[in-house]
């Protein structure tokens, strides 16, 4: 009797470390997969980065076609609807929080428009709800940027989405705000150098590269795969190679 509960001790441990190590090498595969997808996502961008700017005729309609043209570099041309201007709040550049300025363009030849995340300036300390003033130019400008999701979303409060100072912005329930036509996508500005850009209006483009985070996945890849050696390990010792020391002969018996 007691022989056989051994014998089914021994096989549950078995069975529930089998089933243990599996699990670990399953989750250490599974990081390695999301590593290999984020490399390859990379890839991609950078690809997408180094072709042709588009032009307004080009920018995606639909949020599926959107998807694919994300960091692409555009070359817009349009007129500001500076009216329409909104600061989101608690937004950061080089450590320091402030504000990202987003204004819709309307787009030459057509009736839509874009929003375009403009740059960042610092907020004003002294009073919170104040918005620090930014140079619109009027008439037809040239936007040079690149594409990129609509404007990412914090935490907030329930009935924060108005007025020009907000934490978020819905690109859908904006365009209807607004009375505008927006495409499904947002082009993140860049310093063009002429009078009629981006010279003199105050604006930090400084915008933090997209994160792949790659080397966090192979992190936690080695650290299932040393779980699951370290619980084969375990099991060999207290399972195979300990008993057999204590059922040894002593030599000097």
């Amino acid at each position: 009797m007691t022989r056989l509960k051994g014998r089914w001790r021994s096989a549950v441990v078995l069975l529930a470390t089998v089933l243990s190590v599996g699990v670990a090498a399953r989750l250490g595969l599974w990081q390695l997969d999301r590593a290999a997808q984020k490399e390859a996502l990379q890839v991609a961008q950078q690809a997408r980065s180094g072709l042709p700017p588009l032009d307004a005729s080009s920018l995606a309609r639909h949020v599926e076609a959107a998807a694919a043209q994300h960091h692409r570099p555009v070359r817009l041309q349009g007129q500001w609807l500076a009216e329409r201007t909104v600061y989101l709040d608690n937004r950061q550049m080089k450590g320091r929080p402030g504000f990202y300025v987003v204004t819709p363009l309307r787009l030459q030849g057509g009736d839509d428009a874009v929003l375009v995340q403009r740059g960042w300036v610092p907020r004003d300390m002294q009073e919170r709800t104040r918005v620090p003033p930014v140079v619109t130019p009027t008439g037809v400008v040239e936007v040079l940027g690149r594409i990129a999701p609509p404007p990412s979303r914090l935490y907030e409060f329930a009935g924060q989405e108005a007025g020009p100072i907000r934490q978020n912005l819905d690109i859908g329930e904006f365009a209807r705000e607004a009375a505008v036509s927006l495409r499904p996508l947002s082009v993140l500005q860049t310093d063009s150098g002429d009078s009629k850009g981006t010279a003199g209006d105050g604006l930090l483009r400084e915008w933090p590269q997209p994160a792949a985070d790659v080397h966090k996945h192979y992190g936690y890849a080695f650290q299932w795969f040393a779980l699951g050696a370290l619980m084969t390990g375990l099991y060999v010792w207290f399972q195979l190679v300990r008993p057999r020391l204590r059922t040894r002969p002593d030599p000097g018996a």
